[in-house]
């Protein structure tokens, strides 16, 4: 699937990161502090600044870390849903240029990184 950078997905982000996802970002030199924040129920998210994710620059259109992006920005716009399972983010304006092969394919990736990322809340 192509991207568009539109930043409808970083828009008042509420991407859940993974230890390993924020291993990966302070790679970038940026300390955790200034990216996650974690919620009353123990999630790990990234921040948002000025309505944005952190790292999405609104005058370049683009992510500032594309290279060490979270994985669950990585499977975009393959998403769980609640209701649903997993599914196209109906946000995304190319949600329907992604194929069934593709949504199979990220499906168990997404699956663990959800499993990850509950097993770490459990334990904050």
């Amino acid at each position: 699937m192509y991207c568009t950078r539109c930043g409808i997905c970083c828009k008042q982000t509420q991407m859940q990161l993974s230890e390993t996802d924020i291993r990966l970002l302070e790679k970038t030199g940026c300390p955790r502090k200034q990216f996650v924040y974690v919620n009353k129920k123990g999630y790990a998210q990234l921040r948002n600044k000025k309505g944005y994710c952190i790292f999405y620059d609104t005058e370049k259109i683009a992510c500032t870390v594309y290279g060490k992006r979270p994985l669950g920005c990585r499977l975009y716009p393959v998403v769980y849903s609640e209701d649903d399972g997993v599914v196209t983010d109906d946000l995304c304006p190319e949600k329907l240029a992604v194929t069934e092969t593709e949504i199979k394919r990220k499906t168990g990736t997404l699956r663990k990184l959800l499993h990850q990322i509950d097993d770490e809340a459990n334990r904050r």
